[in-house]
């Protein structure tokens, strides 16, 4: 399928690594223009080595305002097709384990960048009648991990912001959409095999087996496979889906609308 996104400009958070690196691939592949973002420079550049004449880089904090800005200002400069919100996670830990600084932390790195973003690049979208947002989320929306409580209460506020706002722009022919990955072969889960190891005092390849046997399909995820439906999602061919959260977890959530 032709996605029609050929020289259409995207922006990509967390683009260094996981969900951000294969989705900016992904559509660097169709032919878009993407502005990768990551704090790691390096890692940015061996994704510019691929694609020279796609990838636009800038290296910088998306928790940061200033980093915020300048990212509005290089889509002012662009017609803006899309964003794909990404960043990494809050630390794993049970609430006994978390400290209140913790709680502030994760408000700044899950919720508040979003919103600021958002409100930064909202308006551009308005004016040219289209856009594509995507929020990067978790399987915890749905139903709750062990060990994540940051990431089981403030992803959900994701969730809440990102339906109400797809109704209030509905009309104007930008979409909005959470995505909700399950257990992916990714640092995150790799951190989250370790928390549990330590907890239960037994080795990793016993933890990610078990992590593993609880999915119905019996195996992680790959990164690259939810890239694919996140440019689609990003794509035209999106224009009738919006205000969902759509799981990407080898049938993990076990509820009815999982």
């Amino acid at each position: 399928m032709d996605l029609n996104i050929e020289n259409s400009f995207f922006i990509v958070g967390g683009a260094g690594s996981g969900f951000g690196k294969a989705t900016a691939l992904a559509l660097a592949s169709e032919g878009a223009q993407v502005l990768a973002v990551s704090r790691t420079g390096n890692k940015l550049e061996a994704l510019k080595d691929l694609y020279p004449n796609n990838v636009h880089l800038l290296v910088g904090d998306l928790t940061k305002s200033n980093t915020l800005s300048e990212i509005a200002v290089i889509a002012a400069g662009n017609r803006l097709s899309g964003v794909f919100f990404n960043a990494g996670g809050p630390p794993a830990g049970i609430f006994e384990e978390v400290s209140m600084k913790q709680w502030d932390d994760a408000w700044q790195s899950v919720v508040r960048w979003k919103i600021e973003l958002t409100k930064l690049l909202l308006p551009q979208l308005i004016k040219q009648q289209y856009g594509r947002l995507v929020y990067l989320e978790s399987i915890s929306v749905k139903q709750p991990v062990e060990n994540l409580i940051l990431s089981n209460s403030l992803r959900a506020a994701v969730v809440g912001f990102s339906k109400t706002l797809s109704n209030e722009v509905a009309d104007k022919n930008i979409t909005v959409n959470v995505l909700a990955p399950g257990y992916h072969d990714t640092a995150a889960i790799q951190r989250l095999i370790e928390k549990k190891s330590r907890q239960n005092n037994v080795d990793e390849q016993s933890v990610k087996a078990q992590f593993t046997d609880d999915i119905p399909v019996k195996k992680m995820g790959n990164p690259d496979d939810l890239a694919k439906l996140a440019i689609w999602l990003l794509s035209p061919h999106a224009r009738y889906i919006t205000g969902q959260t759509i799981s990407h977890d080898g049938g993990l959530a076990r509820g009815f609308f999982g």
